[in-house]
């Protein structure tokens, strides 16, 4: 267990298990949903898992949305490798704005969850078809994260060798 907690970064700890845990916590309090697990060590990769989720809405839809509505605007694949080379606190910058894209993200699923279970008892939609919408969202939003990966790798691998 020791050498699994070593090999945490900063990264996974801040995008991924702090969101996952603050999400069961605030759901608990703010919906009719707890996903608060009895077992600490189950619990621990649900809340990494859940971190994730909420990690990849915010990348896939989040962020997006916000460069879509000028919002936020970002400067291309090429240079922020090149700058990243010469300013090692940018890596370090860019971690911490995926924090705060996730937090956002994370506000935004709560919403969301809310409104969902309002139109749940409205439409008296069964447990069993909350469960298959719940599925298909996380297979898609995985495989879309996937393909979003792929190009990344692929700009990355671009950008170092077309400098």
């Amino acid at each position: 267990m020791k050498e699994i907690i070593d090999k945490i970064s900063s990264y996974n700890l801040f995008n991924y298990l702090m969101p996952g845990i603050l999400f069961v916590c605030i759901s608990k309090e703010f919906t009719e949903y707890n996903f608060i697990q009895e077992n600490d060590f189950i619990g621990a990769f649900l809340y990494y898992f859940i971190g994730m989720v909420i990690s990849r809405f915010g990348s896939l839809f989040i962020s997006p949305t916000l460069r879509k509505i000028l919002f936020i605007e970002f400067k291309d694949y090429k240079s922020f490798v090149l700058a990243s080379k010469k300013d090692e606190k940018i890596e370090l910058f860019s971690e911490v704005n995926n924090t705060y894209r996730t937090i956002t993200a994370m506000f935004v699923i709560l919403l969301l969850l809310k409104l969902y279970k309002h139109f749940q008892v409205l439409w008296d939609i069964s447990q069993n078809i909350t469960t298959l919408i719940l599925l298909v969202l996380v297979l898609l939003l995985f495989l879309f994260s996937y393909r979003k990966q792929t190009n990344f790798i692929t700009k990355r691998i671009e950008a170092i060798n077309n400098p």
